[in-house]
């Protein structure tokens, strides 16, 4: 019971901070104060998220630049929050695009030039390892303001949460052969079939209530886009666990582990679900 009181007690302050930083330019009635405590909610989250990614790869021996990253990191998730709050109709796309290449360029130059001077048995792996979290995790947290200036955040969060939730329900009750033994044994075919199905008609029948330009099969698409690019998102973060030898990414949150393990979905699926709302709003 203990346990339990604490696992939901850190999942309803991880709910209040996330929902309440989406919904606070409503809140306080001023869109753009609601979009700055947004990215300074999410530049929190990544940096949380890169803390912990360089925490395990340096389990594995690696020597990544952690000061470096976390500028980059820092850059690109406040340069595409600031492109979004200026070019919020247009969904920013050609100046955060221009950002991105621009901040992974620089990336790069940096860590080869700093790399030369420093002792390492494999250089390119502590580079790769050095601005991996730029794109696995800066520009999807990058990208959420833009999806919340358009109301697509929230129900995309929903989503993620509504196939986790039927997903792990469906397992429990029905589940028999297992998806990804060697990443995510308690992951199954049947909880996974259940998660998808539930949150397609959660897309389809809830979704037209927070945007009404997705037409049903936008919203269908959409689903189907939470359900399973969220679910090869855990697999990934699972994959990443495994092979250092963690069974969480952190202990940020008693009972559900670190940033890594509440955002994995969301890293994998937001890049998606936003170039498919450049078509529809195209």
């Amino acid at each position: 019971m203990k346990k339990f009181l604490i696992r939901t007690a850190s999942a309803a302050v991880y709910a209040v901070l996330f929902i309440g930083s989406m919904l606070s330019g409503r809140l306080l009635d001023n869109p753009v104060a609601g979009h700055l405590i947004l990215m300074a909610f999410l530049l929190f989250v990544a940096l949380g998220c890169t803390f912990e990614f360089y925490r395990m790869v340096k389990g594995q021996g690696s020597r990544p630049m952690q000061w470096i990253g976390y500028c980059f990191v820092t850059a690109v998730v406040l340069g595409l929050g600031i492109v979004a709050l200026l070019e919020a109709d247009a969904l920013g796309l050609v100046g955060g695009l221009v950002l991105l290449m621009t901040v992974v360029t620089l990336g790069f130059v940096t860590v080869a030039v700093v790399q030369l001077w420093r002792p390492s048995e494999q250089p390119f792996r502590d580079m790769a390892y050095t601005l991996l979290p730029v794109l696995y995790i800066a520009l999807p947290l990058g990208l959420m303001p833009y999806l919340n200036s358009v109301n697509m955040l929230l129900i995309a969060v929903i989503l993620v949460w509504v196939c986790d939730s039927f997903a792990y329900m469906g397992g429990s009750l029905i589940g028999r052969h297992t998806m990804w033994a060697r990443h995510s044994p308690g992951k199954t075919w049947e909880g996974t079939a259940v998660g998808v199905v539930c949150c397609v008609l959660v897309a389809i029948f809830v979704g037209p209530l927070f945007n009404e330009t997705p037409q049903w099969y936008d919203w269908l698409v959409i689903g189907l886009i939470c359900a399973v690019f969220g679910t090869l998102g855990d697999l990934v973060e699972s994959m990443l666990k495994r092979s250092v030898g963690v069974k969480d990414s952190g202990n940020i949150m008693p009972g559900h582990g670190g940033f890594l393990d509440r955002f994995d979905s969301l890293l994998i699926i937001i890049p998606i679900v936003f170039y498919y709302m450049m078509f529809i709003f195209d």
